[in-house]
Formats: C-alpha cells, structure tokens, sequence
C-alpha cells in the first residue's frame, strides 16, 4: 500500500481508538493496542504498560464514562518498509487542548498502537504559574524517583 494509503489505514485506527473510549467499549479500545502497549498518562506516575493500563481504565469503562478526545489536527510519519509510524496530534478532549503522539506496528496486516503519550498542552505564558502550582509535589517526586533510579552520572 502506497504512504498516503498506510497513512489513512492509521488515522482511521486513531480514529476508532478514540471513538472507542468515547463510547466505552473496552474492547474495541484496547483490541486497537498491541498486547504490549503503553500509555503515558499526564501525571508524572502514569506509565501504563498494557495490562495495568486495562485494569485501571475498566471501571471507567463499565461506568460508560472513559473519555472523549477528537483530534483536531495530525501528523503521520511511516517508515519506508510500511510497518512503523509515527504520530502527533493536537486533541479536544474534556481537559481542552491535549497532544497525544505515539508509535503504531503493523502485526498482521493491521496497524496497532504500541505507545501512546498524552500531553496538556500548556500556553507558553502560562508555564511559569503551573511550575509554581505543581513544585512542592513534584519536588517530592523527584526525592522519590532519584532514590529508585540512580545512574552512574
């Protein structure tokens, strides 16, 4: 299939991924990830891997409240072997303008997500208040981090 082909066979799985959760059907959203999927949530613990992801979206699900995101504009990159993209894409969702951007595989023929990050996206004039408003908690977070993942720096 020619790029632009492959490109629309990928925003059409994007697509559907977000219907999916706008609509609360769990297994139409994750059928659309690959068994290892990952999502990168917006706090800064939110590193989902597949089934951890699953168990903590299920409740939502099963309320018939996930969550709703429409992009709004996206770009797709695809390697010249037509088995690995790319994307980002600027998203309407419930906690206004969020960018998402992830990788998608081809397994079997279908395009999967493999990685997804989810981003607020934040006004440049506005950064300074929100460093403000979250330092105290990621501070301690960090205290945290570092003291579990030390480098050799």
């Amino acid at each position: 299939m020619p790029q632009n082909g492959e490109k629309k066979a990928i925003a059409d799985v994007l697509d559907a991924w977000h219907t999916a959760a706008a609509k609360a059907d769990f297994e139409a959203y994750f059928s659309l990830m690959t068994d290892e999927g990952v999502f990168i949530g917006t706090d800064a613990t939110e590193n989902w891997q597949n089934e951890a992801f699953k168990a903590f979206s299920k409740p939502y699900f099963d309320k018939g409240q996930a969550w709703s995101f429409a992009a709004v504009q996206r770009n797709i990159y695809v390697d010249e072997g037509n088995q690995i993209a790319w994307f980002d894409e600027l998203l309407n969702t419930q906690m206004k303008l969020c960018r998402g951007s992830g990788v998608l595989k081809k397994i079997d023929d279908e395009w999967r997500i493999a990685h997804y990050v989810l981003s607020i996206a934040v006004p440049n004039e506005y950064v300074g208040k929100l460093i403000e408003i979250k330092k105290q908690k990621d501070s301690l977070l960090l205290i945290d981090l570092k003291s579990k993942y030390r480098t050799t720096d």
